[in-house]
């Protein structure tokens, strides 16, 4: 990834002040280790701080009340947060590469029922169902897969090969990251007399919110009845399962590997991180943070709670009880 960006254009862009030289430039990102001549890193965990002396980057994005304890050779642009920062700037930059995609293939197939928008981009050999609406500057990549009746709204992306049955519906600014499938029936089987399993059909859709990021390889299953929900803002990691009837609240976040049994209710600006198991048809409450490979079985009703191991407990308990489970096992 090219640009050229100077110290001074980074500083008004966002908001921050320039320490050093304003004309300095740089043309490609790095990791503050790694920075040379020309580039752009940006410092933010207090573990790297040594590699700011040390760096040979031209520009260097710091939070604004860092104090450098040995002399900087970067130029500095100072920001409210580092983090936030670079994350606005690797948008502004990507933004400006995109290139426009405003056709549809011929390579493509879509009815005289589905609906488009404006400037509508769908690549070859996707397919888009009957009824289907799509919303105006929305890319459609190669190789995806549209059932009937979907509603998608505006600005999406669906990169190639993802998979959307019918009858599904997606907000705006959704980004749906290759493999992912949206709508396939969940894991629902009544047991008969004779040991055997018969299926249960699945009538209901997935609903998702605006501002949706869904990670490659991804599952999300359509409910048996009314609907799998994905609230606003919600950010799911790669390989994720999330089950029929699971309700997700607004603005929270999934790393790799989690999984959701059917019926649980996920509250909102929850935080799960890799390998997270949640159980089904349970309640968790809102701001729950539950740490890597924490596995819920019961409800978790109190807001705010940091949760490790499994089955998870308070994360400060956690930490006692391994204490004394670790001098048990030197004894």
């Amino acid at each position: 990834m090219t640009f050229e960006l100077s110290a001074k254009f980074l500083a008004q862009l966002l908001n921050g002040t320039v320490e050093g030289d304003e004309n300095a430039t740089a043309t490609k990102f790095a990791k503050i280790e790694h920075g040379k001549p020309g580039t752009l890193a940006f410092f933010a965990n207090p573990k790297y701080e040594d590699y700011v002396y040390t760096s040979e980057a031209s520009i260097l994005i710091v939070n604004k009340d860092f104090q450098p304890k040995q002399p900087v050779k970067a130029t500095m642009v100072r920001v409210e947060n580092s983090y936030t920062s670079i994350a606005q700037l690797l948008k502004y930059v990507s933004d400006k590469k995109k290139k426009a995609r405003r056709h549809r293939s011929l390579r493509a197939r879509w009815f005289l029922s589905t609906k488009f928008g404006k400037r509508v981009y769908v690549g070859a050999y996707s397919f888009v169902g009957h009824h289907a609406e799509i919303g105006d500057n929305t890319s459609i990549y190669e190789h995806v897969y549209i059932g009937d009746d979907c509603k998608i709204g505006k600005n999406c992306i669906l990169y190639p090969g993802v998979r959307i049955y019918p009858g599904m519906v997606i907000g705006d600014n959704v980004i749906i990251h290759s493999g992912a499938v949206i709508g396939a029936d969940g894991f629902g089987n009544a047991p008969q007399p004779d040991g055997s399993w018969e299926k249960i059909e699945h009538l209901g859709n997935v609903v998702i919110g605006n501002n949706v990021e869904i990670g490659a390889n991804t599952t999300i299953d359509r409910a048996q009845m009314e609907s799998t929900v994905i609230g606003n803002g919600v950010k799911i990691d790669n390989l994720c399962m999330i089950a029929h009837n699971v309700v997700i609240g607004d603005h929270t976040v999934m790393a790799a590997q989690c999984g959701i049994a059917g019926s649980t209710q996920v509250g909102k600006y929850c935080i799960f991180a890799g390998q997270v198991g949640v159980a089904g048809h349970l309640k968790i409450a809102d701001h729950t943070t539950v740490c890597a490979q924490g596995g819920v079985i019961g409800h978790i009703r109190k807001e705010g709670q940091v949760l490790v191991g499994s089955p998870v407990i308070d994360a400060k308990q956690y930490m006692k009880a391994y204490a004394i489970f670790k001098r048990a096992a030197e004894e």
